[in-house]
């Protein structure tokens, strides 16, 4: 299915951008807040020029959104990495303890060199950044357990910078979400549709569901929970055919042939959860041999 590349660059993402830039040089530690379903699509490849040498703490939300036994799976590969993430379900209040932990961790190091410097100890300035949707603002209201920042299913909803007093110890950032400026990794690209962590402008609802089927495909050797919650969502089976044909095989049976209609209806039962726990990326597998022989 032929249709133009994945893009999307709005006006306000590129001023809140540049905004950004200019508020992160007041911050002591930056929150980067992941979808946990595809916590690689959603690294901002600019991030850690933006971050220098601050303090980070890494959020892979809706971790409720993927299998438990994945996340474990996750947190063993970033840590070879030498990054600790932490998981949260910001809608149900999962893992906010684990980071007003982190963040008093941080605290403490940057006051306590602080003082090491005849500095008196004050609030930490945190900012938490991360590609729209992926629930920075959800987040920050579980925090603060209020509601002051709007925070909603879809991207774009938060446009202005804000800070926010979390406790005596942290003030927050609030900013709108930033995607690069070139989405150039169209596969990255594909799954941030899927996910609905971009604007709905920027792509074609039939050809990202068709892509949605092929990776579940891909997928299934080791996340076969995909495949299975498609086929018993739907009664009809995604591996026998392409996902444009599944697609299409769908309508017939469904919506009188409505291939938009179901598209749409495909994407949103799996953003919902509907279809079940599904990640659309896998922790990369290390090389082996044949491939080091091979390289």
């Amino acid at each position: 299915m032929s249709s133009p590349a994945i893009q999307w660059y709005p006006g306000h993402i590129a001023k809140a951008e540049r905004n950004l830039l200019e508020q992160l040089k007041k911050v002591d530690v930056v929150f980067e807040v992941r979808d946990a379903r595809i916590p690689l699509a959603t690294q901002h490849p600019q991030v850690p020029t933006w971050i220098g040498n601050k303090e980070r703490v890494l959020i892979l939300n809706r971790m409720d959104m993927i299998p438990t036994p994945l996340r474990e799976g996750w947190r063993g590969w970033f840590m070879q990495q030498d990054e600790m993430p932490v998981f949260t379900n910001a809608n149900q209040g999962g893992g906010i303890k684990e980071v007003s932990k982190a963040a008093q961790i941080v605290g403490d190091r940057i006051n306590q060199r602080r003082r090491d410097r005849g500095m008196l100890p004050r609030p930490v300035r945190a900012v938490v950044i991360g590609f729209p949707n992926v629930g920075k603002s959800a987040l920050i209201n579980r925090l603060l357990n209020r509601r002051v920042v709007e925070s909603a299913r879809r991207a774009g909803v938060t446009r202005q910078l804000r800070w926010v007093r979390i406790s005596e110890q942290l003030d927050l950032l609030d900013a709108p979400g930033v995607l690069p400026s070139k989405l150039s990794d169209q596969d990255a690209a594909l799954k941030l549709a899927i996910c609905d962590d971009i604007g709905e402008a920027a792509y074609d609802n039939q050809r990202v569901a068709s892509a949605m089927i092929d990776l579940l495909k891909d997928l299934q050797e080791r996340a076969p929970e995909g495949v299975e919650g498609v086929r018993s969502r739907y009664g009809l089976d995604p591996t026998t055919c392409t996902g444009e044909s599944y697609l299409v095989d769908l309508a017939a049976t469904r919506h009188q042939g409505d291939v938009e209609r179901t598209a749409r209806e495909l994407l949103n039962d799996f953003r919902k959860g509907t279809l079940g726990s599904i990640p659309l990326e896998l922790p990369p597998m290390p090389p082996t041999r044949a491939d080091i022989d091979k390289g």
